[in-house]
């Protein structure tokens, strides 16, 4: 075991084991030191919101919801750490879903949904808190690094009863087995808002091009499920989400495949957008966002008119 998988396995058990209000107090003390010393990912999420809010927001008011959102991503991780300790009433009690009735009809009738997820507010609790009301639910998980903090995030998610899929190397391609869940009327939840990968649809979002994952659209598309777009955030006693929704999904006489995929791609991009603009310091987004974004020399990501480029 080497000292990342150590860490993680130490913030489970010792998380689980303090009372609450002495956790939460260390996790924020553990933000607000991240907030002054700075580094990469405050530096990232600092340029990130600033896209969010625009160039007109002053410095101090973008620097305090930098501070906000460190917060927010502590109490991420700290709540996450604690959600196997707790009963399913506690589960249930902990977050709240504005749309909730919408599943419980597209499950009912065995059809299942698919939902676009930001990284923002609490999504594991969102996982649990479908599992917790009988809902089936499946998802997919990035393989990790090491290999033994992968097997402890997909056991930890496993407890809270969702069924989690790798992105690569399980024994059927996680999209086929997608297919099937939402077939056999599953909810299905991507996050959806990053993948600067070559696999990724280009979009425009808060005024800039990125990319992001095609899976939401295509599960939507290739099976007729209903398809909708989650607003996450934080309420001081609860995690909470709302749905837009379902999209309206573009039939084969728009064009082909790939066209209807943007199309409706970027209508879930507007939506996220949307949530985020309204709980800016709850989107956990401290990685590389925008294409025009450029590293620095100490790996923090810039926009492009920070290094004078066009």
């Amino acid at each position: 075991m080497n000292l990342t998988e150590l860490g993680y396995v130490a913030g489970w058990r010792v998380v689980r084991a303090l009372p609450r209000p002495l956790v939460a107090a260390a996790f924020q003390a553990g933000a607000d030191r991240a907030h002054r010393t700075g580094g990469g990912g405050t530096a990232r999420l600092r340029a990130n919101l600033r896209r969010v809010v625009g160039p007109d927001l002053p410095d101090a008011e973008l620097d305090d919801l930098v501070k906000r959102g460190l917060r927010s991503y502590a109490r991420y991780w700290m709540e996450a750490f604690r959600l196997p300790s707790l009963s399913r009433a506690q589960i249930l009690s902990g977050f709240r879903l504005d749309g909730a009735e919408l599943l419980a009809a597209d499950v009912a009738a065995g059809r299942g949904a698919v939902v676009a997820l930001p990284h923002a507010g609490n999504w594991d609790a969102a996982g649990a808190w479908v599992a917790a009301t009988g809902w089936p639910i499946a998802t997919v998980m990035e393989r990790l690094k090491p290999e033994g903090v992968y097997k402890r995030f997909l056991a930890f998610r496993e407890v809270l009863g969702m069924e989690i899929l790798p992105t690569h190397g399980g024994p059927r391609p996680a999209f086929d087995v997608l297919l099937d869940r939402v077939r056999a009327g599953a909810v299905v939840p991507l996050l959806a808002d990053r993948d600067l990968s070559a696999r990724g649809v280009e979009v425009d979002f808060f005024g800039g091009k990125t990319r992001m994952p095609a899976g939401p659209a295509l599960l939507a598309l290739h099976t007729g499920a209903p398809l909708y777009v989650a607003s996450m955030w934080y309420e001081p006693d609860a995690a909470c989400a709302s749905l837009a929704g379902p999209l309206p999904v573009p039939g084969p006489e728009v064009g082909p495949l790939d066209q209807r995929v943007r199309s409706l791609t970027q209508l879930i991009a507007d939506r996220l957008a949307a949530g985020i603009a309204r709980h800016p310091e709850d989107w956990h987004m401290l990685q590389r966002m925008w294409l025009d974004q450029r590293r620095t020399g100490d790996g923090t990501e810039l926009p492009s008119s920070a290094s004078g480029q066009a």
